[in-house]
């Protein structure tokens, strides 16, 4: 059995070797922005023409949906995939 780390998996399944290490302090604005994009959506509450709803927005705050509840808010957003993040 080889015990060596490259070789054993981490959590999300890459070898060690498919990892790459990054310092976050050393960021440009840019790949800051891009930050969890494509993995996390927030989720927050909004009055749209005098209603109630809830607003979905990408990491980098693009604005991606409204739905009339949080549940289905949260749905849509588990449905793509995404981690739904609560902002208030």
């Amino acid at each position: 059995m080889n015990m060596n780390p490259s070789d054993q998996p981490d959590v999300a399944g890459a070898t060690a070797q498919e990892v790459v290490a990054f310092d976050v302090r050393h960021l440009s604005e840019q790949q800051l922005a891009a930050l969890g994009v494509s993995h996390i959506a927030y989720v927050k509450p909004v009055m749209v023409n005098g209603v109630q709803g809830f607003a979905i927005h990408a990491a980098d705050g693009t604005p991606m949906a409204v739905a009339g509840n949080r549940d289905v808010a949260v749905a849509a957003v588990v449905q793509h995939e995404m981690l739904p993040l609560s902002v208030h």
